[in-house]
């Protein structure tokens, strides 16, 4: 018998997406973000049958945005260059402050970031923190300075946790007083384990369209 049509369409496809993310106070310190379980981001590549290799957590308030990321299981360092932030393992996050989810050409309020659980640094043992742009953006987003991006990690042969923070200053249009929704998409790159994606996986040009990407709504609880 002939293959069906629906075995050629990653069942992510199939739906657009919605999800919620907390508030938190605080969102930042020094020694990064605390976020329990209720933090937890869904782990939507489960409709396509893939299994977690990593636990993504996210939080908001007035001040920007935070995730907390955790991979285990390795058995290496993980592979990280701050000359090559876009093929490094860690965490990148493409914020959409508008939530314009029906257009393919990012606007100059998406947002492009990449967190490095280390690869900086004399030692290039530090965690790195950077903005990337968005291929094909009809605008730019206002890049980031220095610093303002904030990134902490815990490395071990077995894995890492991650921690980083988008300031609202680095997020043009992030009012979620009038704007409580926000597109969104993530991919976590692990060269030993391979790659998790949130709204849409491989195979889709996630990285530069935000039709791709999912909602997020900020509530308070």
């Amino acid at each position: 018998m002939p293959e069906t049509t629906d075995s050629l369409i990653s069942p992510r496809f199939l739906f657009r997406f919605s999800a919620d993310v907390r508030r938190a106070e605080p969102l930042w310190s020094s020694q990064g973000v605390s976020l329990d379980e209720r933090y937890q981001i869904p782990f939507l590549a489960q409709l396509d049958e893939e299994r977690p290799l990593a636990e993504v957590r996210m939080a908001w308030s007035p001040e920007g945005l935070a995730w907390w990321v955790r991979v285990e299981g390795k058995q290496q360092l993980p592979w990280c260059r701050e000359s090559r932030p876009e093929d490094s393992d860690g965490l990148q996050v493409w914020v959409d402050t508008r939530a314009t989810t029906n257009v393919h050409r990012a606007s100059r309020f998406c947002h492009r970031f990449v967190f490095l659980p280390r690869g900086g640094g004399r030692n290039a043992e530090q965690p790195v923190a950077d903005q990337l742009l968005i291929n094909r953006a009809r605008e730019n987003a206002r890049p980031a300075r220095v610093r303002e991006l904030q990134v902490h990690s815990k490395v071990s042969k077995s894995g890492y946790e991650l921690s980083a923070f988008a300031p609202a200053v680095v997020m043009g249009g992030f009012d979620p007083e009038s704007q409580s929704t926000l597109g969104f998409t993530y991919s976590v790159l692990d060269r030993e384990r391979g790659l998790q994606t949130f709204s849409a996986g491989q195979g889709f040009p996630y990285e530069e369209d935000p039709s791709c990407w999912a909602e997020l709504r900020l509530v308070d609880d």
